[in-house]
């Protein structure tokens, strides 16, 4: 239940006056009237219900308290609702048709601090809060109306954006102060009828939150729906920061609604008052817009400010910019040169692999010459050796002397064998020489790619060579074979060799000279191999200079690597640098449109001068001459005189609903504000 303030019945001003003030108000606002006719008439259907809303208002709190009897108590219960109902809606017509004409006698524009929008959000507030069921909870009793206008956002989900603006502020503590918000951004919305409109479509969601004789339970919702239709006209500017809506005290203001009843010469005086009072008014509106072009020039001059700091700092990132791409370009040259120099090194390296290789093929090829010389003397021996074993049968055959001397031969045999055998052993190691020769050659074609070729011939080369060898072993074994058979016929020819004694003392002497001969051979053989050996570790050292200056090569590669990692470092660098300036210039571009947009706010301030028509005779644009067919057109925006053709354009204006009339150059700066808002 609500309490109201008694007021007396002599200050109920009649229905007559109310209908001369309208007209009186009507006569002043004929300017508006094409656009706000239809929030007039419903002020007009209003007015009739002006009085007995007071009347009803008076009367609510000399209501009797309910008789202790259940049918009379509730009897009376019904009819008391009843009449809260009726006040309440009466109440409701009266601060909406107050509120529309403040609207239209003012500007459509309202802000907070508009006393009849502060008493229409109180009318609402208890029109919401009649009837509603009280929640028990485990604090205490909650009464709150935003627990229907909850249901809103899941009934209406275009509600969503109000219920998580609500949500997201931080002031507001309380189910009222949250409620109130949600009734102040729905009226900016101008959908706060629309949202009612749901909830009352649902009222079996309205029942869980309200007893069923409540205001928004019965018709009078409907009638209040239908009453705030009209307040769409109205923009309302409402600031939720900074209010205190959870400690508002909603108690209605009668004095609003009422007149004081004078002599004609207290409203001559009245009417002085309220010219003073529009002065003052008027002065106050001077001063704050004074304040308020004050603040903008202000702004204008620090934006001013930042933007020169701004344009110092590009000038600055465009020196660092500058000093950066010619670093870069001292680094690309760097670059160049060492890679040249890489370039060249690894030439030079290529070069000296290829006369190394030239060397060793020369060198190959004077081991196979001497190999060659080698097996030339040892076929020689061989020969030498068989004509000597066939001498020798025919001495041991002459004489039992000749079996001492056969001995003796025999020895130089075998010490001939051993030397075989020496040398055979020697041939073996010269052949893993060969082969440990060859396993380098096969890790030198993994780092270098240009000596397989030469490589490959040397591996051929050495196959023919171990051919040979081959077959020279054969040789020796059939060699060997031959002499076991002379050795037989030896033993078979000693007999018969006896006589011959004295003509084999002679060959005997001439077998020792040649067997001088023979170790003054082998000593030359065995110097030969010593310069073999040694051409081998020249060789081998010239393999450790060749893997040195693979490694040296393996450095050059790393450097490159770590230069093109810093190269790339620098290239992300001036990337940074370069997204950084942009940023700058959108910076700028942002900051242009700002100075662009206080300045026409600037500009709008000061005032726009509506022109007439009889001032201009040219198009203000094509500067053509206005005829009868060529008709006058006020752009909307800047109030000037345009052709038709110059002002084709239509856009919705903050003080405009529907589209306008626009003229071009405001279109497209409208336009330009809009797309840089967006952004």
């Amino acid at each position: 239940k609500e309490d109201f303030e008694i007021i007396d019945k002599k200050q109920i001003p009649n229905t007559t006056e109310l209908k001369n003030e309208e007209k009186e108000k009507a006569e002043e606002a004929r300017w508006s009237a094409p656009i706000l006719s239809l929030a007039k008439k419903a002020s007009e259907n209003l007015a009739l219900s002006y009085g007995n809303a007071l009347k009803s208002a008076s009367l609510v709190g000399l209501v009797s308290k309910p008789v202790s009897n259940d049918s009379t108590a509730k009897t009376s219960a019904r009819y008391h609702a009843m009449e809260e109902r009726a006040n309440l809606m009466n109440m409701m017509k009266l601060s909406v048709k107050i509120l529309i004409q403040s609207a239209l006698s003012l500007g459509r524009t309202l802000d907070s601090d508009f006393p009849p929008l502060q008493q229409f959000f109180v009318v609402l507030e208890h029109c919401l809060k009649h009837g509603l069921k009280v929640k028990k909870t485990f604090i205490g009793q909650n009464k709150s109306f935003f627990g229907p206008l909850e249901l809103v956002e899941k009934l209406c989900p275009e509600a969503s954006d109000i219920a998580t603006s609500v949500k997201n502020l931080p002031e507001l503590k309380t189910a009222v102060g949250r409620g109130r918000a949600w009734l102040y951004l729905a009226l900016m919305q101008k959908k706060l009828a629309d949202y009612l409109k749901v909830l009352l479509d649902h009222k079996h969601l309205l029942s869980e939150f309200y007893e069923p004789e409540a205001l928004m339970m019965e018709e009078e919702g409907a009638v209040i729906v239908g009453l705030l239709v009209g307040l769409n006209v109205i923009d309302a500017n409402l600031c939720l920061k900074g209010e205190d809506l959870d400690s508002q005290v909603g108690v209605i203001d009668f004095s609003l609604y009422l007149k004081e009843t004078q002599d004609s010469d207290d409203k001559q005086d009245g009417g002085i008052t309220a010219v003073l009072d529009q002065k003052h008014y008027v002065e106050e509106l001077n001063r704050h817009l004074s304040c308020t072009v004050a603040d903008l020039q202000n702004k204008i001059d620090c934006l001013e400010k930042t933007n020169s700091k701004l344009q110092e700092e590009l000038a600055a990132a465009t020196d660092r910019i500058g000093s950066l791409q010619e670093e870069q370009q001292q680094l690309k040259q760097q670059n160049e040169l060492i890679r040249e120099r890489s370039e060249k090194s690894v030439e030079v390296t290529k070069e000296d692999t290829k006369v190394e290789l030239d060397t060793y093929k020369q060198s190959r090829q004077g081991l196979d010459e001497m190999y060659s010389d080698v097996w030339k003397q040892l076929k020689e021996e061989k020969k030498i050796r068989l004509e000597l074993e066939k001498e020798l049968e025919l001495q041991i055959g002459m004489k039992t002397e000749m079996e001492i001397a056969m001995k003796l031969l025999e020895k130089d045999t075998h010490e001939k064998q051993d030397t075989l055998v020496a040398l055979r052993q020697q041939l073996e190691e010269v052949k893993a020489i060969n082969l440990q020769m060859f396993h380098k050659s096969q890790n030198a074609e993994c780092s270098l790619q240009q000596k397989t070729e030469a490589i490959s011939s040397f591996e051929g080369k050495t196959n023919e060579m171990m051919s040979s060898m081959k077959q020279m072993e054969e040789r020796l074994q059939h060699a060997e074979k031959a002499r076991q058979a002379a050795e037989e016929r030896c033993n078979k020819m000693k007999q018969e060799l006896a006589g011959r004694l004295d003509t084999c003392r002679q060959q005997m002497s001439q077998l020792d000279s040649k067997c001088s001969t023979l170790e003054k051979e082998l000593k030359s053989e065995k110097e030969q191999r010593q310069t073999l050996q040694r051409e081998l570790h020249q060789e081998k050292d010239a393999t450790t200079l060749l893997k040195t200056e693979l490694q040296q090569m393996e450095g050059l590669k790393k450097e490159l690597r770590k230069l093109q990692d810093e190269k790339q470092q620098l290239e992300k660098v001036c990337e940074e640098q370069e997204q950084a300036l942009q940023e700058m210039g959108l910076h700028l571009s942002q900051s242009k449109l700002k100075m662009e947009d206080i300045k026409e706010v600037n500009k709008a301030l000061k005032g726009h001068t509506w022109l007439k028509d009889d001032e201009a005779t040219h198009c203000k644009q094509c500067e053509k001459e206005f005829s009868i067919s060529r008709r006058k057109h006020h752009c909307r925006n800047c109030g000037d005189i345009f052709c038709n053709t110059c002002s084709s354009n239509e856009l919705a204006l903050p003080s405009y609903p529907k589209p306008v009339r626009v003229c071009d150059t405001c279109h497209t700066l409208l336009l330009q504000r809009c797309s840089s808002n967006s952004s």
